[in-house]
């Protein structure tokens, strides 16, 4: 499940059938979910509407799915919804923990670059955007405070 221009791109095709070449993969794009994520209706019954349509595409492409990656950044404030419909039809893979896995393994097999890199460090949050709309959805993301500072590139 992922946006239109992930979906489009074959990304997730192209990288699975390099490690699982006898895997089959279906893709549906889901065009409605950033928005709902970026306007604070993610917990809305409108998402609950699109979260149904979409995963109910999928399944209909492939009912013997055994494995959802879900293909963007915003999705996982959806989870809970797209749990409930998939049920338990298929596992539910987020990015963030196949990225955090894959780091955490690299470093382990890689101490030299582990050891370049530094702990306790701060983050700045730049936008070119307009920064209360960007700290109010980064809050979001984050579940912590943020707090962003307007730049002109």
């Amino acid at each position: 499940l992922g946006t239109p221009g992930t979906v489009s791109s074959g990304t997730y095709d192209i990288e699975i059938a390099k490690f699982f070449p006898q895997f089959r993969t279906v893709s549906v794009e889901c065009p409605m979910w950033v928005p709902l994520v970026e306007n604070r209706e993610y917990d809305s019954p409108g998402a609950d509407y699109f979260v149904e349509k979409y995963v109910e595409e999928l399944f209909a492409q492939e009912p013997e799915i055994d494995t959802i990656i879900l293909g963007c950044t915003h999705y996982p404030l959806l989870i809970e919804k797209i749990r409930r419909q998939v049920a338990d039809r298929a596992t539910i893979v987020t990015q963030g923990e196949l990225v955090a896995a894959s780091l955490r393994d690299y470093l382990n097999r890689h101490p030299e670059m582990d050891a370049k890199c530094t702990r306790g460090g701060s983050c700045t949050y730049l936008t070119t955007e307009n920064p209360d709309k960007f700290t109010d959805l980064a809050a979001t993301f984050m579940q912590a405070p943020v707090r962003a500072e307007h730049i002109v590139l």
